[in-house]
């Protein structure tokens, strides 16, 4: 990226996360931004407001990690899209999370499923549509108090998992299904 792009890029950041702060939004919206990593200034700029931050979209940048600061810092997230990155797993720290209802993992690089998602006590909706996972540990998704819906579309799942996909849940599973 030249660095007139990558100035404007820290710009476009720096302006979304200013009215995040003046407007005292509980949204903070970094999509489509070429990310390549959450900036650590945000954390420095956002303490004092970290608290009121209940969704935070990180769509469709180059993301290819996400700091566990995120999570230890948003102590009141509760949605989080990090759809269109190129993440292969999540910190262990997401397991801490304590309010999060929603994840979106969609369109990433993941091959194997973050576990650590199914000790969020919370989380309702899972979606990691398009990714390359091959396994997925349902009996640990059907022991999630409040998980309701979890989509698993265009991954290579075995046919374990397929089977073990087909018993009665109590939440909906969106699968491609078998032609």
């Amino acid at each position: 990226m030249s660095n007139r792009k990558m100035a404007e890029a820290v710009a476009n950041v720096a302006r979304r996360i200013n009215a995040t702060v003046e407007e005292g939004k509980d949204t903070l919206d970094l999509s489509n931004c070429k990310l390549i990593s959450f900036p650590d200034g945000v954390f420095k700029v956002l303490r004092s407001v970290s608290e009121n931050i209940r969704v935070i979209t990180l769509a469709d940048n180059e993301m290819k990690a996400i700091s566990s600061k995120v999570f230890s810092t948003f102590t009141q997230l509760r949605e989080l899209d990090l759809q269109g990155n190129v993440l292969t797993k999540l910190p262990d720290s997401v397991g801490d999370v304590m309010h999060l209802t929603s994840i979106n993992l969609a369109n990433n690089s993941f091959s194997i499923f973050p576990d650590k998602l199914t000790e969020i006590a919370t989380l309702e909706r899972i979606n990691l549509e398009g990714n390359s996972i091959t396994e997925i540990p349902v009996e640990k998704l059907s022991n999630m108090p409040a998980l309701k819906w979890i989509n698993v579309k265009s991954n290579p799942l075995d046919s374990n998992t397929h089977s073990a996909l087909q018993s009665p849940h109590s939440f909906d599973i969106l699968t491609t299904t078998e032609s």
